[in-house]
């Protein structure tokens, strides 16, 4: 594609985020360079995926004996390296929209990640800025783009400075349907133009792309340098580990090894062919609000969409392809949505790739817990969401107990206390509070496990009714809580503890009296041993973690809390002979057992100044 005269072009700025971005790029000291050529080739496929498409509702769009390619030229003469294809094509509207924004959430925190990074190889591709990467092999870049279907071509170029010129070609029917991206390269950039360079990429991260990408060096005749096949729908016999490997990085825009891969056709009803990877490396997008999955949706090999929601959202991790036979290929989004069909194969896959994983943490531990540390927290959305597949979710978490890390539910069970007839959890937002709390106090006297859940999912998820091996799932921080049929660990010692003489019904009674609609009850706790006091919710509504985070989202209110009180400890003993005139030495105490238990649960004291003025009365009085 050459360029023919262009009107004026008109200069425009960069969104600030990308003139960032683009500083970023320019002063790079990224050792993997090698990544412009790929996300270009990445973005040509695109192109040419798109024109493919839309051709089957308007065939005029693709010439007749003409098919979608990808050219590469270099030209050390002029110290270039093109990239062009026979894609869509841009409209001058697009050029802008798409070369002069980031219309990507996270944005910001992408460009901090960027900048900390020794290599941000990993992180260009994750984020979709991908065109960007060019910057770091180019000073200059010359993009002419002739949207299929329209009479006008453009062009756009860029120093990677602080913006743009966009201009429009005097004759754009002369502009072939397409995109030309013209790199001048820097110096130290050169090497871009040697041709096995070149293949080397290309065979590396590009040799799945679906066209030919075509490599025409000076006046020899274009030479296809990729394998451009399907790779899904060969035979698993004739690939290899590194035929895989190369699938992945392709298809995924991504640099780390694949944790697992799931490769299958099925055969029947539906025909379909499937190939699925789990990445080993967390991107940085996996928390966006939309959720959006990663799974390519082909019909007879043609690309239709990546935005079908083939796995459930908790599956959004995965990454892959999948090619339906019978599916027609004009689906309109709402086809995608209501189509029985592609809802047969979107149950089918994900209960496929749930087994898989099941299997994973059977067969290899140690690569399952590399999935696991990446992706836990967003599996366990599934346990909330998927009422079908719950059990199978659950079977497959791992946890962090009092007992160790990485434990299942079924060591949990294995190892249950004689007459213990649950499964006890603690939730809250630090590992290092939980295993401090005095929650856990009983439940540590009797060596019973309990899972300590930090991750924000635990507390929506553990609100359900939940029962595993037909053991019920109880917070340690709501409800009743009673241990007293599971042996201490040391019974002799409990033996030679001495006999409360706390007067119970009259202490309670002091407590309420103090802290009055503080707390909605007063009560003596079966879950403490050493500490005074602990805050619980009540057996009915949300835990106590759940309740906290819905607050800070302005979606709930935080109901009062029961307060629970050791009678022997000193400090609850204290109350029976101390003054309980109003602002006395038993109202002090009473606060104190609620300040002390809202601290141990990492919230502030209603009034901290407050509370400092009693602790200090308290020292003061020697107590």
């Amino acid at each position: 594609m050459t360029t023919t005269d262009t009107a004026a072009p008109v200069s425009q700025p960069f969104q600030a985020e990308v003139a960032e971005l683009l500083n970023l790029m320019v002063h790079s000291v990224y050792s993997e360079t090698d990544i412009f050529l790929r996300e270009l080739i990445s973005n040509a496929s695109d192109a040419c995926d798109k024109l493919r498409y839309e051709a089957i509702a308007n065939p005029q769009l693709i010439p007749d004996g003409q098919s979608p390619n990808i050219t590469i030229i270099p030209d050390k003469a002029a110290n270039t390296l093109s990239i062009i294809d026979t894609g869509i094509g841009m409209d001058r509207q697009e050029l802008i929209d798409n070369l002069g924004t980031i219309a990507k959430s996270g944005t910001k925190s992408f460009l901090s990640r960027l900048t900390e990074a020794k290599d941000g190889s990993n992180l260009i591709g994750q984020f979709g800025v991908g065109f960007y990467a060019a910057f770091m092999v180019a000073e200059k870049i010359v993009v002419t783009s002739h949207r299929a279907g329209t009479h006008d071509a453009f062009t756009w170029t860029s120093t990677g400075g602080a913006g743009f010129e966009i201009g429009q070609v005097s004759d754009g029917m002369s502009v072939p349907t397409g995109t030309s991206i013209v790199l001048h390269l820097k110096d130290d950039a050169k090497k871009y133009l040697d041709t096995y360079e070149i293949e080397r990429i290309v065979s590396a991260y590009s040799d799945n792309i679906q066209f030919p990408i075509m490599l025409k060096d000076g006046d020899a005749v274009p030479r296809q340098i990729n394998s451009a096949s399907a790779l899904w729908q060969r035979s698993k016999s004739e690939l290899t580990p590194e035929d895989y490997s190369a699938a992945y990085k392709s298809i995924a825009h991504a640099y780390d090894e694949p944790a697992m891969t799931l490769h299958y056709r099925a055969e029947g009803r539906y025909s379909y062919a499937v190939l699925l990877f789990a990445p080993s490396q967390k991107p940085f997008d996996l928390f966006e609000p939309n959720r959006k999955g990663h799974v390519k949706l082909y019909v007879r090999r043609v690309f239709i969409t990546d935005d079908a929601d083939l796995l459930p959202s908790y599956l959004r991790f995965i990454r892959g392809v999948i090619d339906a036979e019978d599916l027609p290929l004009n689906l309109s989004r709402e086809m995608l949505q209501n189509n029985p069909q592609l809802a047969q194969i979107r149950k089918a896959v994900a209960t496929r790739v749930i087994g898989e994983l099941e299997s994973l943490s059977e067969k290899d531990a140690e690569t399952f817990a590399k999935i696991w540390d990446a992706f836990g927290p967003v599996i366990k959305e599934g346990i909330y969401e998927d009422f079908e597949r719950r059990e199978k979710l659950l079977a497959l978490s791992r946890f962090t107990t009092t007992s160790g890390e990485k434990r299942s539910l079924k060591d949990y069970v294995a190892d249950l206390k004689p007459n213990q007839t649950e499964i006890y959890y603690l939730a809250g937002d630090s590992l290092d509070r939980l295993k401090s709390n005095p929650k856990l106090e009983a439940a540590k006297s009797r060596g019973i496990e309990v899972l300590l859940l930090t991750d924000a999912v635990d507390a929506f998820w553990s609100s359900a009714p939940l029962d595993f091996d037909g053991k019920p799932l109880k917070s340690l921080s709501q409800g009743e809580v009673n241990l007293d049929l599971i042996p201490r660990i040391d019974e002799d010692a409990t033996k030679d503890e001495p006999k409360t003489e706390t007067d119970e019904a009259a202490t309670i009674a002091v407590i309420k009296e103090a802290l009055g609609e503080r707390v909605s009850d007063v009560k003596v706790s079966t879950r403490l041993t050493t500490s005074a006091s602990c805050l619980v919710a009540g057996g009915a509504g949300p835990d106590r973690e759940l309740e906290r985070m819905l607050a800070m989202q302005n979606r709930g209110s935080i109901t009062k809390p029961i307060l629970e009180i050791n009678l022997r400890h000193p400090l609850v003993a204290k109350i029976a002979g101390a003054d309980k005139a109003a602002g006395g030495e038993a109202s002090d105490i009473a606060f104190l057992l609620l300040e002390q238990a809202q601290i141990l649960d990492g919230e502030l004291p209603e009034d901290p100044a407050a509370f400092a003025s009693r602790l200090n009365r308290l020292v003061l009085r020697g107590l």
